[in-house]
């Protein structure tokens, strides 16, 4: 039996407010306990994207109704709520910036940068979706305003190369890659669909081997945990993501048995990344593993209210048994053990 830190997820997409068909905080947190996960941080795009501070009480009071597990909150902007920035503050763990096209196109117009960044003057980190271009622009900005900045899912081989010099040149960045970028590549589009539909989207090999050769320059694996119904994803406009909280570790302990990283590593990556961006401590909290059991991933058994992945079929070695948080047993055999309302409310 293997034993880690209870796991944190800093880039999780749960829907709620606005678009319950697709996952609730009881739902998207039972996943996270499934997957390991016993504190998550949720995304401003909602329907009704989070920027002002009466969205955000809202969203946190509906959340202490149905969470499992603990979960904590980004906040949102477009550069036109700055004066939210401070009423927020000790309610959120970051700001989230979108400068690409992702899933309700809640898109910043990145002349904004500057003023943003120069508002936004505590120390907690401002989360960045930015490819290619947009990338480039958000390190320079960070070398006129070096505020602490996260570059979310990355997934190219220019991306890592660019933190890797941003990192030399003493800039105070971090960054997170997805599994989905790391197990999928763009071939694997022909056979999944709009099931293999994300942003950023699957790259070829040869990024997908850069991450993987370089996943020391990488601080924390981020599930993007992005659910969607499967009547969504069949539809004539299918909507970008992919569910992420319960096939991250059981793909990540596959890797470890097949020499790609090491059990330690994925304690870097799934724990000590995350916690030391964000500052989440927990007490008491822990995941136990069966190393050697070797099982199937099967969308039919997933907690998410989804009930797909991209994963699905997938055989895997290594199995959560249990899951306990603050002393807690939550999860044991596949059965959550707790109720609405354990989880607790982050910061």
């Amino acid at each position: 039996m293997l034993t880690l830190p209870g796991l944190i997820d800093p880039h999780v997409h749960l829907r709620t407010p606005g678009q319950e068909q697709k996952e609730d905080f009881f739902t998207g947190t039972s996943a996270a306990i499934a997957g390991g996960y016993t504190a998550v941080i949720d995304m401003p795009n909602n329907l009704q994207p989070i920027t002002d501070v009466e969205r955000l009480n809202e969203k946190r009071e509906i959340a202490r109704r149905q969470i499992v597990c603990d979960i904590g909150f980004h906040f949102g902007t477009l550069g036109d709520n700055l004066t939210e920035f401070k009423k927020v503050e000790a309610k959120v763990f970051g700001l989230k910036l979108y400068l690409n096209q992702t899933t309700g196109n809640y898109l910043l117009d990145e002349s904004h940068l500057g003023k943003i960044f120069s508002e936004w003057t505590h120390k907690k980190p401002i989360l960045v979706h930015a490819e290619e271009t947009t990338f480039d622009k958000v390190l320079e900005v960070v070398k006129r305003y070096p505020r602490k900045v996260h570059l979310c899912h990355m997934s190219t081989e220019y991306e890592l190369r660019r933190i890797i010099e941003a990192k030399e040149q003493g800039l105070p960045v971090t960054c997170g890659v997805t599994p989905h970028h790391l197990f999928l590549e763009k071939g694997d589009e022909d056979r999944l669909g709009a099931f293999g539909m994300m942003k950023p989207s699957l790259k070829p090999k040869s990024d997908v081997d850069f991450l993987w050769k370089h996943l020391v320059d990488v601080d924390m694996i981020e599930s993007d945990h992005a659910p969607h119904t499967i009547e969504e994803k069949e539809s004539s406009n299918p909507p970008f993501g992919v569910p992420g909280l319960e096939t991250t570790l059981p793909l990540l302990l596959t890797a470890m048995h097949n020499g790609k990283l090491s059990f330690k590593e994925i304690e870097r990556l799934c724990f000590e990344g995350p916690s030391n961006l964000l500052g989440i401590v927990q007490e008491n909290t822990r995941v136990e593993i069966d190393e050697n059991k070797e099982w199937e991933i099967k969308n039919e058994n997933l907690f998410t209210k989804c009930k797909w992945t991209p994963f699905n079929n997938t055989k895997v070695k290594g199995k959560i048994k249990s899951v306990y948080i603050r002393g807690t047993k939550v999860f044991e055999n596949d059965i959550i053990l707790v109720k609405e309302k354990f989880g607790k409310l982050l910061p």
